[in-house]
């Protein structure tokens, strides 16, 4: 976990040999609803929590970004050549390179500048510590070279390609939007050019509920292929119907055409396309239950989202492994909560975390139940970050 702003400051000053000038805070976020929409053009419900990078950073008068992250090294870019390149793909290098290209195509020259970075959102949980550590680059290279001129919408949109061409990883847009847009957000992803957002005044525990997300001791980091096929599957099969993602599809039309669609693209690919339109309407019906104060109906809709996800989606477990942790945490947690509130996969799924709406006065029981199984400290309570990304000159 990160260290303090006094210790990283201090930090920086002896590895920099100077004082830094401003502060960087990205929060992590939560998926509230939504899960493997946002690339299909779909809806989600979204949400930036209190766990965060936070980053120092000054200008330093040479060509190259200098990032040191604690307890990941130190990287050099130098910002002479910001193309894609194929053997930085999945690096922080690649994020770097590719958030300072974004800001150079946009007609606004990168300078060198030094960076130390501290992180509260555990990598690979499912929290988006990607997303957040883009937008922490992005919120200190907007302070550093526009004073602050770019919107946290386009700065979620640039985080989102500098993650899916340099990076190497096709994700939707839902973690960067949530990332730098705070608080609880409804969107709209049906347009992939913008950002079509709504902001949702919910508070959980004033409902008597709090956000419970469970690292179950596995980094879906690692099964980044499998992340990959979610998309390519469904999309797959918005090809086979003239267009290029499922929002583009009438769920009729799949279900009028699996007959032909099983032998060219397989029984799972159609499921997880069926999956995508049952949890795009579950969205919808989960905006409108915040919205309204109805937080029984928003248990049960996020129950059957749970289900969809496991059954349809297939994204709690890979293949047949006998390790399955995230479905084991969801059937520990079901047993725990003993009928009240409600659990789902968290995020991308393959491992990481999983989600769980936990009455009050059972948060305590709930949390040493899940801690006994996957370690001291698994079970964390979130509560929302209402700012987003933002900076603060020192």
């Amino acid at each position: 976990m990160g260290v303090s702003q006094s210790e990283l400051k201090q930090v920086f000053k002896e590895h920099f040999e100077a004082a830094p000038t401003v502060l960087v805070v990205s929060p992590g976020r939560t998926e509230i609803a939504g899960n493997h929409t946002d690339h299909e053009g779909g809806q989600v419900i979204a949400a930036a929590v209190d766990r965060a990078v936070t980053g120092l950073a000054r200008p330093n008068g040479t060509d190259y970004i200098r990032l040191l992250s604690m307890g990941y090294g130190e990287v050099e870019v130098e910002l002479d050549d910001l193309s894609a390149r194929k053997e930085e793909r999945g690096t922080t290098t690649a994020l770097v390179r590719g958030m300072a290209a974004l800001f150079e195509d946009r007609g606004i020259k990168p300078a060198g500048f030094d960076m130390a970075c501290t992180s509260e959102v555990l990598g690979g949980s499912g929290l988006s510590s990607s997303a957040a550590f883009e937008l922490e680059l992005g919120q200190a290279m907007n302070a550093l070279w526009t004073d602050g001129k770019l919107g946290a919408e386009e700065l979620a949109l640039m985080a989102q390609r500098a993650e899916r061409e340099w990076f190497g990883k096709p994700c939707g847009l839902m973690d960067q939007a949530a990332v730098a847009l705070g608080g609880i957000q409804y969107m709209d992803f049906f347009d992939p050019t913008r950002l079509v957002a709504k902001s949702i005044d919910f508070d959980f525990a004033q409902a008597g509920y709090a956000i419970c997300i469970v690292a179950v001791g596995a980094d879906h980091a690692a099964n980044i292929d499998d992340y990959a096929a979610v998309p390519a599957e469904m999309q797959a099969v918005a090809s086979k119907l003239g267009a290029s993602v499922l929002s583009q599809v009438k769920s009729e039309d799949v279900i009028s055409a699996l007959a032909r669609l099983r032998p060219l693209l397989g029984d799972r690919a159609l499921l997880r396309a069926l999956h995508y339109y049952r949890e795009d309407q579950l969205v919808r019906g989960r905006a409108q239950a915040l919205t309204e104060g109805n937080m029984n109906e928003f248990l049960r809709l996020t129950s059957l989202s749970g289900a969809s996800s496991a059954m349809f989606l297939q994204n709690v477990s890979v293949g047949g492994a006998s390790e399955q942790p995230s479905m084991l945490a969801i059937a520990l947690a079901e047993e725990l909560l003993g009928g009240q509130g409600a659990v789902r996969v968290h995020g991308g799924g393959f491992g990481g975390t999983i989600q769980a709406f936990v009455p009050l006065d059972m948060v305590e029981d709930f949390s040493a139940g899940m801690d006994a199984v996957f370690g001291k400290g698994a079970c964390g309570v979130y509560n929302v970050d209402h700012q987003g990304a933002r900076f603060t000159w020192l």
